[in-house]
């Protein structure tokens, strides 16, 4: 029997993830079976199986996946020298995030944000996610920090700031718009950009007027 090459589990086991995922976003975990996982995936029970035993161990690896993702771009960022400033890479982090998880629902909205707020609300449930979730955003968190850290090496930001209190605030611009996507859509990463770059400019404006 010939082997089965690790680029086609690799491929089966992100095609179960992104139907699980388009399944949890538009119906939520709990109204979401297996079987719908299966439909959507277009795979077998066995195939799915092999890979994953439940929903719960599905929604623990989409949550991993996603925010290795997100670590990834901001890897990336760390390596430029200085690295982008806040109304440049927050947007263009969504923007590759789009990029690398380009699905979208029935209604044309992306589907990213709506299955960030069902993780958010399955976490309050299980303290299981939470752990997984906690673990994950403490990765991303340590590498927004080293973000803020180059802005201070390269003289752009004071070096008094505290990088976790500032890496948390970026963070929450991120988490902010993405609820917002997903609530109330009709926003882009444009309008993320624009707003991020009005607020690093009010203290130039407010030194003029001195």
């Amino acid at each position: 029997m010939a082997r089965v090459s690790q680029e086609h589990l690799d491929a089966r086991r992100r095609q179960i993830l992104d139907g699980a995922a388009s399944c949890f976003a538009r119906n939520g975990f709990h109204a979401t079976s297996m079987q719908d996982v299966l439909k959507e995936a277009d795979l077998s029970a066995g195939a799915v199986y092999r890979y994953f035993r439940g929903k719960d161990e599905l929604i623990a690896a989409i949550v991993t996946d996603v925010l290795d993702t997100v670590r990834g771009i901001l890897e990336g960022a760390v390596r430029e020298s200085p690295p982008p400033l806040p109304d440049v890479l927050i947007p263009r982090a969504l923007a590759r995030m789009r990029e690398e998880r380009p699905a979208v629902l029935d209604d044309g909205s992306w589907m990213f944000p709506r299955l960030m707020i069902q993780v958010w609300t399955e976490t309050t449930r299980s303290p299981e996610l939470a752990v997984v979730l906690g673990e994950g955003y403490e990765n991303v968190r340590g590498v927004w920090a080293r973000v803020v850290e180059g802005y201070q090496e390269a003289g752009l930001m004071s070096a008094s700031v505290d990088a976790d209190v500032a890496a948390r605030a970026m963070i929450a611009l991120v988490q902010g718009f993405a609820a917002q996507m997903a609530l109330f859509g009709g926003v882009s990463e444009g309008t993320l950009r624009e707003g991020v770059r009005a607020l690093m400019g009010m203290g130039a404006v407010g030194r003029e007027g001195v």
